[in-house]
């Protein structure tokens, strides 16, 4: 399973809980160097809560599934 294919399904696990909020997130693109890029959507992109869910949920969860990701960034 190639790297891309490893975030999307470790996205899935936090997608749920932010559908339920009423937004989302969306892949964008995984680099070589381990950076995850991510677009929050629906009620996530205007949250100010947005920058700990993405860190502290997303960034957390991704990283603890694929230890090789350093980061999760929102663009």
């Amino acid at each position: 399973m190639e790297l891309k294919e490893k975030v999307e399904k470790s996205l899935d696990k936090v997608r749920s809980s932010l559908i339920a909020d009423g937004g989302n997130v969306e892949l964008v693109d995984v680099s070589d160097d381990g950076i995850v890029k991510v677009k929050l959507t629906g009620a996530c992109s205007g949250c100010p809560m947005s920058t700990m869910t993405l860190k502290m949920g997303i960034e957390k969860v991704v990283k603890q599934d694929i230890p090789e990701i350093k980061s999760v960034e929102s663009i």
